[in-house]
């Protein structure tokens, strides 16, 4: 029953809870610099989608005695931010599924993959600053390291674009001209962009910017590849690959040491079990077309024959010695070592914490000692094949795994839990997620 608290009385409680805060709030670890972990349930706050941010204290976290009851800040997407989704461009943002910081980490980039929304906010005050709605659907929107570009997915439009940025005057514009349609365009070597052999299905899923600005690496939910130049107007595929060669629904790209490292995933009717890591060399890429299926990526490894598997998210540990590729139907991490590109470790994250946790998008502390990851929940809205279930989950929520052996090993030691509940039903779906250094 509520109780009305005289205001007096009420301050008196507040400083008290502030000191109480202050005396009991984990001391952050030594090396280890304050930061936020975000994350994004896409489960539905207004009747037309409008999701939650969830931003914790990166050192209460760290702490797996204080990571399960750890109270975040609670940002509903279906208040401020549709308001001005609905002011700036008509229409509501559907589903929150994707969320990147800018190089500098003064701004969040937030994609709705049930709509064509791009949402840009101040990171430090929460507060959205600009929205555009790109068309059909926004899975994915990846901000260049120098920050003058976005490239956005659409990915059931079959659209490649670029947004404008200038992140100091807060002034963002979709640029038309730099639109490429992957169902209508031709490849240097003269081939259909989609086509029922090479490329059936050329939906884009994630496009990953590579360190210099220049190249965007776009994975296809049919399969196959295309690296982009995507600072030329329209933007410019100068390297094409086919399903033979890159299975379908990669979603993990990450770069390091000259290579960029690019995964394929199950998840949907077609393509509901698949788990397979590629290094592509940067230094075979340039604004002159290569050959079909060149330079060749190396094969890191495929676990289709594993059987129950689905590779999605990716994260590098500290000094980049390994990579971290997450397998939600597997409920596992493969680790491998990026000087050899070798898998050394699989580590099983059933245990004690969660029997059936779904690990999903990752993230890293800025020390390397805790990797951050979001956990699936019983009615994932998104990347699950219906009668698979390869991304279904038990235990929705932030879950906090040590850094073991400098990222060979891992145990998974605490979840956040995030529960969103409906007519009496677990509804939450974690899935993007962020770490902003303070």
């Amino acid at each position: 029953m509520r109780r009305n608290v005289p205001p007096a009385v009420g301050a008196v409680l507040l400083a008290a809870t502030a000191l109480l805060w202050n005396v009991l709030r984990p001391p952050v670890a030594a090396g280890e610099s304050g930061f936020e972990v975000w994350a994004i349930d896409q489960s539905n706050t207004t009747g037309d989608g409008g999701g939650t941010l969830y931003i914790y204290d990166g050192a209460t976290l760290t702490d797996p005695g204080l990571a399960g009851t750890a109270v975040p800040e609670v940002i509903d997407l279906g208040g401020a931010a549709r308001s001005l989704c609905l002011a700036q461009t008509g229409t509501a943002p559907m589903r929150p599924h994707m969320l990147m910081f800018t190089a500098s980490n003064t701004h969040a980039v937030l994609s709705f993959v049930a709509s064509g929304h791009v949402l840009f906010l101040d990171a430090a005050t929460r507060t959205p600053i600009a929205c555009i709605d790109v068309g059909v659907q926004a899975h994915a929107a990846f901000p260049s390291s120098d920050g003058s570009y976005v490239v956005v997915a659409n990915q059931n439009g079959k659209l490649l674009q670029r947004i404008t940025t200038n992140y100091a005057t807060n002034t963002f514009t979709l640029d038309g001209a730099a639109t490429l349609d992957l169902v209508a365009c031709t490849t240097p070597s003269g081939a259909a962009c989609q086509d029922a052999t090479l490329r059936p299905d050329n939906a884009p899923i994630c496009p990953v910017i590579d360190a210099t600005s220049r190249f965007t690496f776009v994975t296809l939910r049919g399969g196959g590849l295309f690296v982009v130049e995507s600072t030329a107007t329209p933007m410019a595929i100068v390297a094409e690959y086919d399903r033979t060669i890159v299975h379908p629904n990669g979603c993990g790209g990450i770069e390091t040491a000259g290579k960029m490292y690019v995964n394929s995933g199950g998840g949907t009717a077609g393509n509901p079990v698949e788990a397979d890591l590629y290094a592509f060399p940067i230094s075979g890429f340039s604004t002159t077309p290569t050959p079909p299926n060149t330079p060749a990526p190396t094969l890191v490894f495929s676990d289709d024959s594993l059987g129950f598997v689905d590779s999605h998210g990716a994260v590098l540990t500290k000094f980049h010695r390994f990579l971290w590729v997450a397998d939600r139907a597997a409920n596992r991490i493969v680790v491998v070592e990026t000087a050899t590109d070798t898998v050394v470790n699989r580590i099983n994250l059933v245990g004690p914490v969660s029997g059936d946790p779904t690990p999903d998008l990752m993230g890293i502390s800025p020390s390397g000692n805790r990797v951050f990851v979001t956990l699936r929940g019983p009615l994932p809205l998104t990347g699950n094949a219906p009668g698979v279930n390869n991304a279904v989950g038990s235990t929705p929520g932030v879950g906090v795994l040590r850094v073991q052996e400098g990222g060979r090993r891992g145990v998974l030691v605490a979840i956040a839990p995030i529960s969103h509940i409906v007519g009496g039903v677990e509804v939450a779906d974690p899935h993007a997620i962020g770490i902003r250094p303070t």
